[in-house]
């Protein structure tokens, strides 16, 4: 089989394999759909995601679809939690002890041919989602987590700061949670044009000095309930701090490049914030394919290129660029 394997820094090789064995309780997938994830954009420009250091030679690739031996369409959460450890048992399998994720430090991901997976990981597709919108769901599922951890009331308002496909999907979680005003911010035009077409009320130039003063403004100068930070960037975080209200909450989804975040102490004390990080999601799959097969969450027009498997390097340079929104590799 083929498979694409990262060697170092922006160095993406093809490579002729053999197909996986499928183990006990396992099934083997042949791949379709991967999406090319921030995640994965780390890993290939930086060689690292976090304190994980590239080891040896890896297939990447987190959000995928594919079809099981038997012809049933399927889409797959990558993360296998083990089910026995003390998170696990309290209903937190995205902070097992010991976790394995697809395409992340020694354990192989989906740009390959086929790959086995454990069967209580994949999740049957329903005839109106196409492979690349299951792919799409694993980016879907680490939205609703996101918001959920945001607890949003009917009525309130939100900021988004951060407007790639994971602060675009929140947008549109927020507005079916009941957010009566989003507010989201980005620098790229592209984005900012995307986030005002899947819902939100008010879009502003992350690179505006006006900005604060506009979510002020537009808040009659009390400020967001709940303020989702989706960018990776410092100037994404000090925005989120600067424009909550007193008591409010900040959700931090983004990963910063040099695996650092900071805020200042005293706006958050006397604020009397709320402060959470985002880890991957729950088990999430189930509604994210309710939410999508009924049209309530539309994840097909955040998908702007695609391309075979022989092309991922160049599918990542684009990606790279921040070109369009979401990349799907079609295997």
């Amino acid at each position: 089989m083929k498979s694409v394997r990262l060697h170092g820094t922006g160095d993406l090789r093809m490579h002729e394999e053999p197909v996986p064995g499928a183990g006990e309780g396992e099934k083997l997938i042949r791949v379709k759909s991967v999406g090319v994830c921030g995640s994965d954009l780390h890993w290939f420009s930086e060689g690292e995601i976090g304190d994980a250091k590239l080891e040896h030679p890896l297939v990447l690739g987190h959000e995928f679809a594919g079809e099981t031996g038997n012809g049933q369409r399927v889409a797959i959460d990558p993360t296998i939690a083990c089910g026995h450890c003390e998170y696990c048992e309290h209903g937190h399998p995205n902070l097992c002890e010991n976790i394995i994720f697809a395409g992340h430090g020694r354990h192989d991901g989906a740009l390959r041919e086929y790959a086995s997976y454990p069967t209580r990981c994949l999740f049957p597709l329903p005839d109106t989602l196409s492979f690349a919108d299951g792919a799409m769901l694993e980016p879907l599922g680490v939205a609703i987590h996101t918001v959920d951890l945001g607890k949003l009331k009917a009525g309130m308002t939100v900021g988004v700061f951060g407007c790639g496909p994971i602060g675009l999907l929140i947008i549109q979680i927020a507005k079916l949670s009941g957010a009566a005003n989003i507010i989201a911010t980005d620098k790229l035009a592209h984005r900012i044009d995307a986030a005002k077409g899947f819902g939100a009320s008010q879009v502003l130039d992350a690179g505006d000095s006006s900005r604060l003063s506009q979510i002020r403004a537009a808040t009659n100068r009390r400020g967001i309930d709940v303020a989702f930070e989706a960018a990776g960037t410092q100037g994404a975080v000090d925005d989120a701090f600067a424009a909550v209200c007193p008591g409010g909450k900040v959700i931090l989804a983004g990963i910063p490049d040099d695996d650092k975040t900071s805020f200042t102490a005293s706006v958050a004390r006397r604020k009397g914030l709320t402060i959470k990080l985002v880890r991957r999601m729950k088990h999430t799959y189930p509604r994210a394919i309710e939410l999508v097969s009924k049209g309530l969450v539309d994840v097909r027009s955040l998908v702007t290129h695609r391309f075979p498997l022989e092309q991922t390097a160049e599918a990542f340079r684009v990606a790279q660029r921040r070109e369009g929104l979401k990349i799907i590799i079609e295997v």
